[in-house]
């Protein structure tokens, strides 16, 4: 366990359990990546994602440049959601400009009675980058950990890669609902285990990402996906938990009852709405759509502003509603972070 070191900049701890700030705290989702010549540059050196993310010293440096580079008031550790599935026994390869890729997928029952439920130890690598990264800020800000939610990991198992309808995923669903909560139990129990391993390492707050949550209907991902991320959030009780849930605008009401510090939300979900039906005891998270990026200087900071006016001076971290691409320039990202800085209510 690490040696706890004082936090100079607390906001977003803060913020997330409710607490009054002089201002509202600022990261970006994928904000440690190609956006950054330098994450390039060590990206290049390791020859490719997967080696990057196993290796912990490495790993750490690409966490600290963008808190180092953009100003951020959090780092998030630079990891992937789909080492759980591979810490389970189904590998995966990262392809340069196309994404995750499983040669092997899950198709029978069989499949998922060989996968083992992951321990904290078959993840080191993440849990040392964490240690290390702890080591290097020195308490600057805080450290976030994270995990996928399990329908979204699921749905990369069964799919075995990126999909605009994970038809084969939600085919299994409706096939073989036994299996799925078989499937769904196990990446549940190796999440828990594999969180509680960052929370020992040094994190200081978790985030769930359920990143294909919008394609199940709401019966759906009531039954398959928030079940499973209720379980993670009620194991998870020694620090401030984030879900954030992509698409799914119409569970912010069940997602309000969540056992969790922080919800997260995405561009179309409307910020007063989304207030209204969440309740007034969670911190909203987000919410600006990512293209703003794309705009003048100008516009950036423009609307910027008027999203910070619309979540109000408490409860709200600062954050786009999606993870900022990869083609955006690393002033305009700049630039987001530091309206959100020098806003005052």
């Amino acid at each position: 366990m690490q040696v706890n070191i004082p936090l100079q900049n607390d906001l977003i701890i803060r913020a997330a359990k409710g607490e009054k700030t002089e201002r509202t705290p600022v990261w970006l989702m994928r904000q440690a990546g190609r956006i950054l010549p330098e994450y390039r540059a060590v990206r290049e050196k390791m020859g490719g994602f997967k080696e990057l993310v196993k290796s912990p010293e490495f790993a750490c440096e690409v966490t600290i440049q963008p808190v180092d580079i953009l100003g951020v008031d959090a780092a998030i550790i630079f990891s992937d959601i789909l080492v759980i599935p591979e810490a389970m026994g189904l590998n995966y390869e990262m392809v340069e400009s196309k994404g995750p890729w499983f040669e092997k997928t899950i198709k029978s029952r069989s499949d998922i009675d060989a996968l083992i439920i992951a321990q904290a130890d078959d993840l080191s690598y993440v849990t040392d980058a964490i240690k290390l990264t702890k080591s290097a800020l020195n308490g600057r800000v805080p450290l976030i950990g994270f995990a996928g939610a399990p329908w979204t990991i699921f749905a990369y198992m069964i799919e075995g890669k990126g999909s605009k309808t994970f038809s084969l995923a939600k085919k299994f669903l409706y096939t073989n609902p036994v299996e799925s909560h078989l499937l769904l139990d196990k990446i549940t129990q190796s999440t828990i285990n594999y969180l509680k391993a960052q929370v020992l390492a040094g994190a200081d707050m978790i985030q769930i990402f359920d990143s294909w949550a919008g394609i199940l209907s709401p019966e759906q991902y009531a039954q398959f996906s928030l079940k499973y991320i209720d379980a993670i959030c009620n194991a998870i009780t020694e620090l401030p938990v984030t879900v954030f849930a992509k698409g799914a605008f119409f569970a912010r009401k069940e997602m309000g009852a969540l056992n969790c510090a922080t919800i997260g939300l995405d561009w179309n979900m409307e910020i007063k709405e989304s207030r209204l039906l969440i309740g007034p005891n969670k911190t909203l998270q987000g919410n600006m759509d990512p293209c703003l990026l794309y705009a003048d200087f100008k516009t950036i900071k423009k609307e910027t502003e008027e999203m910070l006016k619309l979540f109000g001076p408490h409860k709200h971290i600062a954050n786009l509603g999606h993870g900022v691409y990869p083609d955006i320039e690393k002033d305009k990202v700049r630039c987001f972070v530091d309206t959100v800085k020098e806003f005052r209510f």
